[in-house]
Formats: C-alpha cells, structure tokens, sequence
C-alpha cells in the first residue's frame, strides 16, 4: 500500500512527532523554534487542510505553528487557539475551571489522531527526483490534490463519530475535519521519497454542535481503499499532464503486480530499494525464528507456517531494527542533484536514459496507448471485482470496502493512467453487490444494529470458481483467531514498513 495510518497517543508518541516527524524525520534541537528547525533541516513549514478548519478559526493552507499542534494533539484534543481562549475568558474574571472548560473540544481524550503517510508509486517519485523542475512541480501538485481528494472521500464517507450506549449511533461529522500536513523529501536511507505526513485530529462536531471522537478503527478499515483511491488519482493526474501511461509490474514474486509508469527503468526501482532490501533480510531470520522456536518442554510453540498476521507483526519487528538514523538534513536541490549522481553511478542504467528518463516514459506512453483500449464494462468489472475479492477473503465474507478498493484497483489496470468519470468505481461496487453479493449480516449483534454496516459473500460457491482461482487455506495459527461473531471484523494488520519508509 501507498497509504500507511498510525495512531497518534497524546504523551511521548505526540512528543516524537513534534521531535522528528514535523521536521522530515530528523532530529529537532532542543529549544529550536519549529519553523527554524524546519529550515535547517529543508523541508517546509506544516499546513493546515480539511473542511473542518472554519469553526476552529483556520483557514486552508495556514501555516501549522507548535502551539497550534500542542494543543490539539499533545493536550488531549483542545481547541488550536486554546491558550488565548483561556487568557481571554481570565481576563473578564470567569474562572479558571470556566476558562479551560471552554478551551477543550468535549471530553478529554488520549487518542487524540491517525497519522496518514502518502507516498506515490516509486516510478512517480523517481521521476519526480531525476526529472526537471517543471515536471517536479506537477507531480508535486498531484501529489497535493490527490491528498486532498482522499481526505474529503473520508470527510463525506468514512469518518464517523460515536455516541450514546455502547457507541450505537453514529453521525458523520457534518463540518468535517481538521489535518496538519507535513511534507518529506527522502527515506532514512538518504535515497529519494517524496511523502506527506496527514496528522488527523479525531475531534468532529456534531450536527447538536458538540464534539466527539472520531471512530478511528473505521479509519483503519478504510486504509486499502484510501490506499487504491490515492494511487488511481495521483497515477491519472502525473499520467495526464506529462503524456504518461502506466502498465502492471510484478514487484513480489507470488503477489499482485502494481500499477507504474511504463518506461521508467526498473533498476531504478532497485536502487532505491537498499531499506527494503534491509527488511526483507531481517525478517527472513525472524520468520525462521518464529517457525522454530520451542518452549520449555521442547514444543513447537507456534503451527509450522507464519500467519498473515504473524507476518505482519514479524514484518514490522524488522522495520525497527534495521531502521537507521536519519542522515543530515540538506536542501531539495542539492538532494536532487546527488539524486542524480548517485543514480548514474551505482543504478547501471545508461546515462542518456537517466537524463532523458521524461522523454522513455512518454515513448513507453505512446505505444500503450495506440494498442490498449480504455474501456469500462461496468458488468464485468463487478464480476471480476467480486470474484476477486470473494476469493481473496478468508472464508469468502467481506465488506463494501473490500469491493470498493478492488473497484479502484480495477479502473486503475483497464485505464492505465486515464482519468475516469466521477463515481466510476461507486457504480462498480453497486453492480457487484446488486448482482454477485448476498448480505449476511447479523442483526443481533451490535455491529449489524448499525445502519451503514453490511457482511456480504459471493453468491456462488468456491467451487463453482476455475481450480486457478481457488485460494489455499491455511490452519488457523494460535495468534490468529476468527472473530466469534463473523459479523465483527478481523483483527487489524498493522503497515508492514514504518510509515514514510
């Protein structure tokens, strides 16, 4: 996935954020002011978005200050400006529970966000740092938009607050959402990484004007599709202005190709991989580890085979131990311009391409374009979307969710980097659960009482599918246990690299 979430914890994870993260992964000075550590260590000042701002009194694009962060993140979920709304209601000699009282947004909270990472498929951010300035600044700005379009997508069809016993009702927060993004330029391991950091506040008000907490596992759920809405719009965006196309790559032996600019090396690709490379090393020992590790009479402790869970947990063990420190901030252009030589150097790719690397990708475009159709059968794609996704579920249940990523996906394949009409994949989704879908929900439990939650399964039988289609089940390992009510969702699978990386 190209979209990583993390859960911000008022406390010392909200400290780390304020430490590194808000100043390109580094590590911030003590008692440098945020915009002065900022421009040592190159990247720009945060800026705030989302539809959310107005009640708060912030505008779209306002620069994020520290004090701003502090309060809406690290004191539990106050009002940006609560200092001066305290100092204020102090000097008319209200009292001070009074005055903090009117600073916090609700109930104090110690989930007080998500962090969303975007970050574009590598053959758009190799282009983006081997490529000129125009094409860096349109790529940044689909970059931008596509952020953007993904963040009011979960304003208008994820984002939910919770209330009353239980947390059985649930509202959308009809004034939206507030976001703090934060724009990064390399990986840990100095090679490039164009990613934005989207710090969520998780406090919504409702339509009665109070405020709560936005439900943060339905983010979570959400993740994929927000992943695959992403890449569709910053892929058809680049593709677009630049005369680009993209083709599918295989990128891990066994699993799903991605969607990449054609013509872009793949050795590209490689060089910038060094961390992955890194990971996937360590979490081959770890893996081994865990398949043969034994307890105190000699057993094995877990099944011979590592989960998806396992492997995710395993995957992100990795990530931490491998993970180096950040090397020393430096200034876009001389980045870019080491970029280059770097890739000339040590990539194997010839010089010409490198320098021409625009100019492959959009003779690579032409000829994609002059022998794929961009059509879209609305009825096959709903076959192909939900035997794929009734196939790729374990026990062959799923959610709208599960069908409207894999809608994404599909556009993504057919139009290769073609814009599509608004809704295109909404359509999909309703023509697949109108047609191939049969709802299991549970009403008795508490998750099927809800209005908007659905449990669906195909209406054939895997073994109505080719024996190609069929997925092989694997035993259930001691740290993955199915949900006693098949209404409620699996566990959660945690990102598999830290986030930006």
């Amino acid at each position: 996935m190209t979209v990583d979430i993390k859960i911000i914890r008022a406390g010392q994870m909200y400290r780390y954020y304020l430490r590194e993260t808000v100043v390109g992964d580094g590590r911030r000075p003590a008692r440098t002011p945020l915009r002065e550590a900022q421009e040592q260590a190159g990247v720009p000042a945060g800026r705030w978005m989302g539809r959310g701002l107005a009640v708060l009194g912030l505008t779209p694009g306002e620069e994020v200050t520290e004090q701003q962060l502090r309060n809406l993140f690290g004191e539990r979920g106050r009002h940006p400006y609560a200092d001066e709304i305290e100092a204020d209601l102090l000097a008319k000699g209200d009292s001070p529970k009074k005055a903090f009282k009117a600073g916090a947004l609700g109930r104090r909270v110690m989930v007080t966000g998500v962090d969303f990472v975007f970050r574009p498929q590598p053959t758009i951010y190799l282009l983006w740092a081997l490529g000129d300035e125009e094409t860096r600044r349109v790529i940044e700005a689909a970059h931008e938009r596509a952020i953007e379009r993904v963040l009011e997508w979960i304003e208008d069809e994820v984002a939910v607050i919770r209330y009353g016993k239980d947390g059985i009702y649930r509202v959308r927060p009809p004034g939206g959402l507030v976001a703090a993004r934060f724009r990064h330029y390399e990986a840990r391991s100095g090679m490039p990484l164009l990613h934005d950091h989207l710090l969520l506040s998780v406090k919504g008000q409702r339509l009665d004007g109070k405020w709560g907490s936005i439900h943060t596992l339905a983010l979570h759920e959400n993740t994929v599709a927000a992943s695959a809405l992403y890449n569709e719009l910053v892929a058809a965006e680049v593709c677009e202005a630049l005369g680009l196309a993209t083709e599918p790559r295989i990128v891990t032996p066994g699993r799903r190709p991605v969607m990449e600019i054609a013509g872009v090396p793949h050795e590209l690709i490689r060089w910038t991989s060094r961390r992955s490379d890194q990971i996937a090393a360590c979490l081959e020992d770890l893996e081994h580890e865990y398949v043969t590790a034994v307890d105190d009479d000699g057993e094995l402790k877990f099944l011979p085979v590592v989960s998806e869970r396992a492997r995710a947990k395993l995957n992100q063990m990795a990530a931490r131990k491998t993970r180096p420190r950040k090397q020393t901030a430096r200034p876009l252009a001389q980045l870019r311009a080491w970029w280059k030589a770097s890739a000339i150097l040590t990539s194997g790719v010839a010089v010409d391409v490198i320098d021409s690397l625009l100019e492959y990708a959009r003779a690579a475009a032409a000829a994609i374009r002059a022998r794929v159709a961009a059509v879209v059968d609305v009825a096959l794609a709903a076959v192909d979307v939900a035997a794929t996704v009734f196939v790729m579920n374990e026990g062959g249940r799923f959610h709208r969710r599960h069908l409207l990523a894999e809608a994404r996906r599909h556009l993504a394949l057919v139009l290769r980097g073609r814009r599509r009409d608004p809704g295109l994949d909404e359509k999909i989704v309703a023509a697949a659960i109108a047609t191939h879908c049969l709802d299991i929900s549970e009403p008795k439990t508490v998750r099927g009482l809800e209005a908007d939650y659905r449990l669906y399964t195909a209406r054939w039988a895997l073994s109505d599918l080719p024996a190609r289609r069929r997925p092989s089940t694997p035993a259930p390992g001691p740290d993955r246990h199915p949900p006693a009510d098949p209404g409620e969702p699996a566990a959660l699978r945690p990102p598999g690299q830290d986030a930006g990386e």
